[in-house]
């Protein structure tokens, strides 16, 4: 017995499945780093500035921004981009005083230098970056 109906879904789940595959090897490719404990102080230590996405899977603005900030990151390649999930650390954004989200920082030698709150488009992260680059 065949289902259209089911098969249809079956069509859109696979799609679903394939552009968040793209999605994670578009950001592998262009090197926006996922930030976590064990990696995050190497990383903003460095001499080259690094904006960080802090975000949340809950976060629908958060979710919006993903696209954007994976665009800027192709288009600004002397600085890095990278990631922080709120969620699976907090003691990282506790200390930084995190209190809203998405809020995209920009460290150099382990310092935050300045930052945008918000989803705040390309302009916003465009701004920021051409600050630093």
């Amino acid at each position: 017995m065949y289902d259209e109906e089911l098969e249809r879904i079956k069509q859109k789940k696979l799609f679903e499945m394939i552009k968040k595959q793209q999605e994670f090897n578009d950001q592998k490719e262009i090197g926006v780093v996922e930030l976590d404990s064990a990696n995050f102080e190497q990383m903003v230590s460095s001499k080259t500035p690094t904006l960080v996405d802090f975000w949340a899977e809950w976060c629908a603005p958060c979710r919006t921004m993903h696209p954007v900030f994976t665009r800027m990151a192709r288009k600004f390649k002397k600085i890095r981009f990278a990631r922080l999930n709120i969620d699976q650390n907090q003691e990282i954004a506790t200390r930084l005083g995190i209190q809203s989200i998405p809020i995209f920082i920009m460290f150099k030698d382990g310092n935050p230098i300045d930052k945008v709150v918000g989803a705040v488009g390309e302009p916003g992260i465009n701004l920021i970056a051409q600050k630093y680059s």
